[in-house]
């Protein structure tokens, strides 16, 4: 459904951008026609650019200083780019491009393997290039696409306990949960379904996550989008209903050029382990390598002792 979605809107924004160009140029001439398609290619960098400008005006995060205008306008660009890319060829039509990697028991027997969870409006083409590279490394995934895609957070633990099963029976391991923004928190309300058994997950690596909220979603209407403001009730019973010494089972990456995820220092859990990107939007963060290295990182390390509450 999410790609259908994503398929219908980038059809009709390609048809009717250069429909009113030429309707405009018609009826006004040729430099209306061009001014008009202009702002049909540029419109979208321009309009992303005052969510990037106002964290100019948003305290930083502790530790860290304010974002200076130069890590803004690098990550503005950059994110560009990574929305292009993203919205209107990964996750419209490459979807299912690169499929899950599920080895037979013989060959998977010993290989950690990865689950890879979306954000917010997304699906799993988000991580074709970390699918590709993972099975370039012989790395055992299940990429989901979290449905409905504007449902209840706590809906998608089903599907994500499904995927977690399989490669654990698979390769005899607990596996690692790579999310990135919305998807750390299904990962969280999965891992809350299961009782919090810490031997059906390894880690759970963070790509912006609005762990306590972001202040962005009181513009969103869509039930995860409530879920996700800072003072929701979902959240704050979440972070109750969860081990008081998790921390340490998460490593949070996060970044103060964030204009999705902000305050900064909502996308970082307690005890975890963090890692600041600068001069990075909230898309590039899955795109960096120094995420793709974090996780392959933590795919080595050994299991954690169970946490005691």
């Amino acid at each position: 459904m999410n790609g259908r979605m994503q398929r219908l809107f980038t059809v009709i924004r390609w048809i009717l951008g250069p429909l009113l160009a030429a309707l405009a140029g018609w009826r006004w001439g040729a430099w209306a026609g061009m001014a008009v398609l202009a702002l049909f290619v540029v419109g979208p960098a321009l309009s992303l650019l005052p969510s990037f400008l106002i964290l100019r005006f948003v305290p930083p995060a502790p530790g860290l200083p304010p974002a200076p205008l130069g890590d803004l306008m690098h990550a503005w660009w950059r994110e560009v780019i990574a929305i292009t890319r993203v919205f209107n060829w990964q996750q419209p039509w490459a979807e299912h491009a690169e499929p899950d990697f599920i080895p037979s028991a013989q060959q998977a027997r010993g290989r950690r393997g990865v689950v890879l969870l979306h954000g917010y409006n997304c699906n799993r083409g988000l991580w074709n290039v970390w699918m590709r590279e993972l099975r370039a490394r012989g790395i055992p995934f299940i990429a989901i696409t979290q449905e409905p895609a504007f449902g209840s957070i706590d809906r998608y633990a089903p599907e994500i306990d499904r995927a977690m099963r399989t490669l654990q029976e698979r390769t005899g391991l607990a596996p690692l949960i790579v999310a990135h923004s919305m998807g750390g928190l299904s990962a969280r309300a999965w891992w809350r379904s299961q009782g919090h058994a810490f031997d059906r997950i390894h880690r759970i690596l963070t790509l912006g996550t609005p762990h306590h909220g972001t202040l962005l979603a009181r513009l969103g209407t869509t039930e995860n989008a409530r879920q996700m403001r800072g003072d929701s009730e979902w959240l704050n019973q979440l972070a109750r209903d969860e081990p008081v010494r998790m921390g340490p089972q998460f490593d949070c990456l996060y970044g103060h050029c964030d204009q999705i995820v902000f305050p900064a220092e909502t996308a970082v859990l307690p005890g975890s382990r963090v890692l600041h990107l600068p001069a990075r939007g909230h898309l590039q963060l899955v795109f960096e390598a120094q995420a793709f290295e974090r996780a392959l990182q933590l795919l080595e390390e050994p299991e954690l002792q169970a946490l005691v509450v």
